[in-house]
Formats: structure tokens, sequence, C-alpha cells
């Protein structure tokens, strides 16, 4: 088979050498902290701040941390008090049922008040997209480092802004683009692994499925909870009516939340899904630390004022070295490597290829190929870490300081292709994006749509205008 000729002229390599953003990211000098270090140093357990208690954090995000043996969740946060109390006796039940003696956990309806804290040494961030960029910035700000739930931000300005903070400062942060550590079977590791090594010949397409989200005729406005402090939650974005559909579920905390599906906490199944699968592509084709040049999308939006995120859509984006990548509902909920040689398909475990849970299932092979011959183990040239446990990847470069499987300039370049093509989708014409800038070439109006305004006294850029 033939060495893949897949471009490195906006490698990580090659970026690393021209970028200082990027040198610094994977190459800074980290700070440990002092609590870490000395000869009992690996028997010493990361201390940390679990903000946000909603669904994610219950079914992922906590279990991952707690389950890691490397830390102790030391403090709760949420603006609803009911997940706020239901977060801290997840964490007092977890070592319960483990016959371990639990840690005080203190508990905050402010997330200022706990990264106030000294003593902690971490935190996780389990959020509305909205909320990610703001939040993640005063953790770095506050010397903690960072578990960052996808996708990186919401718009691509803030991404810049974080990714640009975090590689200055002394901070880890991981986002939370899980596939790399996909367990047990590592499929996705592996996938790249065979396309980095060239098993599909020279890499010409690559095809992204993603599912849909429904959608629904908007609820009548409803009192605003007493238990849910409703303006923070708005943070940054524009003061609208109250009503259960928009926000989470005051019955259910591990039910599917309502923000998931309006635009101005989150862009949809794009950056949903897309967070995820964007960062698999980028690295099976060798450019985690590059972009498209080109963008062109359609989308079906529709016109509630609530569920309004994209459903059907279809984007085409063109990278450097002339490969065509296309992200639609209408593949397979997965990523598909062609090349001359023949094509590698992965997905996760028997999943769904529709976020609606009453859709049916339709079975997905993990790991496949046009030819067998094309996952055969042997010869693979091209090796990446092994990682059965996302979050415990991150602990462990907490403690040792080196950098982990998706630190913020390779996150943002995923999130910032799933932007782009949202941006696509709305717009409805060919765009045409320099990869270096990071900026659309003479399109006004598209690069108008990279940032957003930010409602006082929220916001990331107020933030970080406030820290400079």
């Amino acid at each position: 088979m033939k060495k893949s000729s897949t471009p490195d002229s906006v490698s990580r390599r090659d970026f690393l050498k021209t970028t200082a953003v990027g040198t610094a990211a994977l190459a800074l000098p980290l700070i440990v902290p002092s609590r870490l270090l000395g000869a009992e140093a690996p028997s010493n357990r990361v201390r940390v701040g679990q903000i946000g208690c909603g669904r994610i954090a219950t079914v992922h995000d906590l279990p991952g941390v707690l389950n890691s043996g490397l830390a102790d969740i030391v403090a709760v946060c949420d603006l609803d008090s009911k997940r706020l109390t239901a977060g801290r006796e997840f964490v007092e039940k977890f070592y319960r049922d483990k016959n371990l003696t639990s840690p005080e956990i203190a508990a905050y309806g402010d997330y200022r008040e706990l990264l106030a804290r000294k003593d902690l040494d971490a935190v996780v961030i389990s959020l509305p997209d909205h909320w990610h960029a703001q939040i993640a910035l005063a953790a770095i700000y506050a010397g903690k480092d960072v578990y960052l739930q996808k996708p990186m931000t919401m718009t691509h300005a803030e991404g810049v802004l974080l990714r640009d903070t975090v590689v200055k400062s002394d901070r880890i942060l991981e986002v939370g683009s899980q596939q790399r550590s996909w367990g047990p079977n590592e499929q996705f590791r592996k996938a790249c692994e065979f396309v980095r090594s060239g098993r599909v010949g020279r890499l010409r397409r690559v095809e992204i499925g993603l599912p849909v989200d429904p959608t629904a005729p908007d609820d009548p406005p409803q009192p605003v909870p007493p238990n849910l402090n409703y303006d923070m939650w708005l943070g940054p974005t524009p003061v609208v009516y109250y009503t259960e559909q928009r926000v989470h579920s005051q019955h259910d905390i591990t039910s599917r939340p309502g923000w998931l599906r309006n635009e101005s906490y989150c862009l949809g199944m794009i950056t949903g899904w897309g967070a995820h699968h964007f960062d698999t592509a980028h690295w099976g084709m060798n450019l985690e630390l590059s972009g498209p040049t080109r963008i062109e999308g359609k989308g079906v939006f529709p016109t509630n004022k609530i569920w309004n995120v994209h459903g059907a859509g279809h984007v085409e984006l063109t990278y450097p070295g002339d490969i065509h990548l296309t992200a639609t509902d209408r593949f397979p909920n997965g990523i598909r490597f062609i090349g001359d040689e023949g094509w590698i398909f992965v997905s996760r475990d028997a999943q769904t290829t529709a976020s609606d849970p009453k859709s049916p299932v339709t079975p997905l092979k993990p790991l496949d190929a046009s030819d067998p011959k094309l996952l055969d183990p042997n010869g693979v040239t091209v090796h990446f870490p092994h990682s059965l446990e996302h979050h415990k990847n991150w602990l462990e470069c907490v403690k040792s300081r080196q950098t982990p499987l998706v630190p913020a300039p390779i996150a943002h370049r995923a999130n910032a292709a799933c932007i782009l093509s949202w941006i696509a989708m709305k717009l409805g014409r060919p765009l045409n994006w320099d990869v270096q800038a990071e900026q659309f070439v003479n399109d006004g109006q598209a690069n108008a749509m990279l940032s957003r305004p930010e409602r006082a006294p929220y916001g990331a850029f107020r933030l970080a205008k406030g820290s400079a």
C-alpha cells in the first residue's frame, strides 16, 4: 500500500514551526501545582470542582472524574438549586457506594465563588455552549486546569480568545472530544492510524454523517422557577421570556435539555455531533491545526423562536491538498475516509443515527473498510497515544503537565470548521476562508457572524477586557 500523501503544508509539524500559538500550546513549560509534587506525588489526588450539574455532568463528566482514581470532587456549582443539590448528592452517593470516605462537598450557586477557592486544582465545565468561553476563561485566570465540554466555544471569536489565553498560560485545558479516548475498542484512534499510515492510499474525500434534531411549536411563557437564576442562565444572550422548553427540565436531570435546540445557546448538530466528528476527521486528515479553505452549505432552519436550530443540512468543505469533506444528515452517523485504494468507516458502538430517543436505532459497524486487509494492525506506521477514558487523560496531564489529547489549539480548529459550516448553511452561498488569518476573504457579512454581541454584565470579551 502506498504511503499516505495527505498534505502536510499546514500540518501539525509545519504549524509548530511557523505559528507561535501552536508552538506555545504543544511545547509550553507548565507549572505543576506544588501539592502534586514530591516523593508522595503519585498518591496525591487532584481536587476538582464541578461547574454544572445537569445531564452531561451526571451521566458523563462526574462519573469520568470520580472513576479515574486520580481525583476527588470537592465542590459543585449550579445556578439551579435543585440541580445543585442533586449534584452534591450524586458525588456523596458515589463515595458511599464505594465504601469510601467522602470529602466535604461544598455547593455554590455562583461559579465565581467556586473559582475563588485556592485549594482547588481544576474544574470541569458542563454547561450550555453559550457559557463555555466566559467560565473557561475565568477558570484560567483563577489558575485552574480545565476540562471543557465540547464544543469549545459558541462563537469563532471566543475560540480564538480562549485558545490564545490558554497557550499563554501555564494551564492544562482539555476539550471533551472523547472519541479520541473511545474504548475499549479504540476504533477512532485505530481508524486514524490506518488512514495516516496510508491504508486508503492518497486521501481524497471524507464523509461525515450527522443526526438531525426535531423541532416543536413554541411553548408560552411560564413563571421562572424560584430555584433558577434565570438572568445568569441567559448570560451574554438577549433577555427572552422563560419557558422550560428553552432551558432544561425541572423534573428529570437526565433528559435532553431544550437549550440544545435554540441558536442563542447552541448551533445544533453541526457543533453538537459535529465537534466530535470534525475532530476525528482532522485527526485522520493530518490537518488538526489547519482548516478548510472553501465552504458551501445549505440547511433547513425552522421559523420557531425556541427550537430553531438547523434540521437537515449539507455542507461541502475543501481542505489543503484538495481534500473534499462532506457533512450531511444523509450519511450514517460516523466518518468515512475515502482514498485511491479504498475506504475506512468509523462510528460509535451501536449508536442511533438520530438524537430523538423515539427514533429507530440503525445498527452501525464501529470500524469497517472496503477491504478487511485495510484494518490489519500489522504494518501500521503511525501510532497515537492510547487512552480509554478522556477524563483520565486530562487528569494524568494535570499531574504530569504533558499536553492532553485535545488541547485548545486542536479543539479550536475542529470547532471552527463546525461554526464555518453553520455560517455557510445560514448564508447559502460559497465562502472562502483564509486558514492563517482565520477570516473570510472579502466577505464582511460572513465575518460579522464570527462573533456575537454580549449582554452586560456577561461575556467572555468583557471578562478578558477587565482582566487585561
